[in-house]
């Protein structure tokens, strides 16, 4: 199981760095940040595809061919737990070593648009608010927890339905 984990979670790592940093020196300075952002969502997604692979290949090449769900469910974890990390790191290396002027760029933008779009009543309140999750952001250790834990929440939901999907009961012996 460790052999599978790894390699699949390895995949999962260069998938996810490598979309995110084409995503983030390609095509973010070329778009807004909500098309960033989805943008992002969509990348995370993508790379757990190989937390279904990597399930697979352990039911089949690993397990003999039968998978329940509680194996499903700790093969995926595992496999999940090592891009998660891996983002968490990545993230952090851009916002505070490539490009240390990100967040400030991004909040200027936040308040731009808010103060754009929000009721006068409101403005205020919601100001504080976008001010709160500054600061929070601004904390390296949130940063990066923050950002692995969007990563395993996606493929923590994608190791439930490849778990659902993929589990099969032990051949029966003849």
């Amino acid at each position: 199981m460790k052999s599978t984990v790894f390699r699949y979670g390895l995949y999962s790592v260069i998938a996810i760095v490598a979309l995110s940093a084409i995503e983030m020196f390609i095509i973010e300075p070329n778009t807004n940040f909500s098309t960033s952002e989805i943008a992002g969502y969509l990348i995370m997604l993508i790379s757990m595809i190989f937390v279904f692979i990597g399930i697979k290949h352990y039911r089949d090449h690993v397990n003999n061919g039968s998978l329940t769900f509680g194996q499903g469910l700790k093969v995926g974890i595992l496999i999940v737990l090592i891009p998660s990390v891996a983002f968490g790191l990545f993230d952090l290396l851009y916002t505070k070593v490539i490009n240390p002027g990100w967040m400030e760029n991004y909040y200027a933008k936040m308040l731009e648009n808010i103060k754009k779009t929000t009721a006068p009543e409101k403005l205020d309140a919601t100001l504080k608010s976008l001010q709160a999750n500054k600061e929070l952001f601004s904390n390296p250790i949130m940063e990066f927890l923050l950002m692995a834990l969007t990563v395993f929440i996606i493929g923590f939901i994608v190791t439930i339905i490849s778990s659902l999907t993929l589990r099969r009961n032990k051949p029966a012996i003849a």
